[in-house]
């Protein structure tokens, strides 16, 4: 255009402007606001739904993952744990399997496990139990809490409570041990064995059964993620048996991929549960899905499950989870269950489409302006825009558009993705089509009306804003434009536009008068252009594959 300019030998005083006022035309001054308004909006609204993010980019982030790694307990249960079942082995009883497990559990902290035996011994309590010496906390690596504790003769006894096989381990092997764990697992109770004696000794003396209800909502809302093409797969601790119940009880009814180190070229679709994974398997679960070129979210709750929250697209912290989960999460839940994480993705998919729709709007405009000035020269030879001009369409557009972070929309079927070639091209051909528009009004000035070139501008900027206007409307939706109701706050900015520029335009402020007559004829053009470009979007989104 430059160049042009000077080779018809246009006078620097009109070269300089024309050179400004296609930087300006050419920058998208309120791309960053319009993003980060967009995710405020939304995450204001997943706080009202018990959804609380950490950080703006997670908004957007849920609208992709297709892929969901559940945990179990407090998730898809109840987190509601009771002991359902106590099984002393020869030697010991009821009372003291309680008694000494509950020597082993945490008192008065937030676990659950540790919470339900104590519930339980306190119901049925044992007499002669040994004095509680030291005690060792849950560590989810060895799978095991310790204990310990002086009898009435003052002899050291050690005592492990935990998962059977780490405790099991540490003891000598029982076939009825293993007998009584593998019918509690098949009927899915969760199963921890207690151990107790010197510490070069150890001896089982009993399992206890837990059971944590499914929660009656999971079923439902892991259909509704799969209708929204989010994948669920179940990741616990528990053993495969156990959880292979739960899953079945909450619609998912894949396999069970064995216990140990995870097959190469692992796939969601593969299995639908993990079991006895240890938190550095959640990690490495989430890298084989990602390599496999999957989006993931990831719910977690213990600090050892920070790295996996951490590598996930999206981390998700439960509502008991540890600060340390939190801190590393992308989305924190106030409330138990998957309801959340749903709020979620729907929320960032209605937050992607409202950016999608401002950046296709920006696309377009951007060609318009820039292109009709190469236009305007080669039918004139002048510019078609001014700096002031050019300012004033970016104040009064930017307004309209930024409103759009506002707008109603339909959130996507299916998980989203920033494909910035289709984008591109879209925006390029409705920007072709708003060109072909301006244009026209342009010749229509220039060869039927004979107006001279300030008048031109005048007529080119109001083309632009009734043009921005109607191409607004019709690419908000990606169906017709008529089919969904616009927010009131994208009204009013369009109300106030189509009043201020046309008002400058016909009282001659801030730029050479237009009669009434030849804007509103500008305005029912407009109108008519909007009805063919909203024809024109439909195959272009289709072809596209833009939803």
């Amino acid at each position: 255009m430059g160049v042009y300019a000077y080779f018809h030998a246009m006078p620097w005083s009109e070269m300089v402007p024309l050179l400004l006022t296609s930087v300006l035309a050419a920058i998208p001054v309120a791309l960053p606001a319009t993003f980060t308004l967009a995710a405020a909006i939304g995450a204001r609204a997943l706080a009202k739904l018990g959804v609380l993010p950490t950080r703006l980019s997670a908004v957007d982030e849920a609208a992709s993952i297709d892929v969901l790694c559940s945990d179990k307990t407090g998730t898809l249960t109840l987190n509601a744990l009771s002991v359902t079942s106590v099984r002393p082995l020869p030697g010991s009883d009821v009372a003291h399997v309680l008694g000494l497990a509950a020597l082993a559990s945490s008192e008065g902290g937030q676990d659950s496990v540790d919470a339900a035996i104590r519930s339980a011994a306190s119901k049925k309590p044992a007499q002669d139990l040994p004095k509680l010496a030291t005690f060792v906390p849950f560590d989810p690596a060895k799978k095991t809490s310790e204990a310990t504790a002086t009898d009435a003769k003052g002899t050291a006894v050690r005592i492990i409570k935990g998962a059977y096989t780490a405790v099991v381990a540490l003891t000598a092997p029982s076939p009825a041990a293993a007998a009584i764990v593998d019918e509690l697992e098949k009927q899915g109770f969760r199963v921890l064995a207690v151990a107790a004696g010197p510490s070069a000794s150890l001896q089982l003396i009993g399992m206890i059964a837990l059971s944590d209800p499914p929660r009656s909502d999971s079923s439902s809302l892991i259909s509704e993620l799969h209708t929204l093409g989010v994948a669920t797969v179940m990741v616990t601790g528990d053993a495969p048996a156990t959880a292979a119940i739960v899953a079945h009880d909450v619609g998912l009814t894949g396999p069970v991929c064995p216990p140990g180190k995870l097959p190469e070229g692992i796939k969601p679709e593969d299995f639908a549960v993990f079991a006895s994974i240890l938190p550095e398997g959640k990690y490495d679960l989430v890298k084989a899905f990602q390599k496999s070129g999957h989006t993931v979210g990831m719910c977690g709750d213990g600090a050892n499950d920070a790295p996996a929250l951490r590598q996930a697209q999206i981390g998700i912290a439960v509502s008991t989870a540890t600060d340390v989960a939190k801190s590393a999460a992308g989305v924190v839940l106030t409330e138990a269950g998957l309801s959340g994480i749903v709020a979620a993705v729907k929320e960032g998919r209605i937050t992607f489409q409202r950016i999608l729709t401002y950046t296709l709007n920006s696309v377009m405009k951007k060609i318009v302006q820039v292109l009709l000035l190469a236009v305007g020269l080669v039918i004139t030879g002048h510019a078609v825009l001014t700096p002031m001009l050019m300012i004033l369409l970016m104040i009064t557009g930017d307004f309209l558009t930024m409103s759009l972070t506002t707008d109603r929309v339909q959130p996507s079927k299916m998980p989203n993705s920033w494909n910035i070639g289709r984008i591109t091209a879209a925006g390029a051909i409705f920007g072709a089509c708003f060109l072909a528009f301006s244009t026209a009004i342009l010749l229509v000035g220039e060869f039927e009306l004979h107006l001279g070139i300030q008048a031109l501008q005048t007529l080119s900027v109001v083309g632009i804003v009734f043009g921005s206007q109607v191409t607004t409307y019709v690419i908000r939706g990606r169906q017709h434009l008529w089919g969904l109701r616009p927010s009131l706050m994208l009204v009013l900015c369009s109300v106030a536009d189509v009043l201020i520029i046309p008002i400058l335009a016909i009282y001659g402020i801030a730029m050479a008068p237009l009669p009434l007559a030849v804007v509103a004829c500008e305005f029912a053009a407009a109108i008519a252009f909007g009805l063919v470009l909203d024809v024109v979007k439909i195959p272009v989104f289709t072809r596209l594959s833009i939803s």
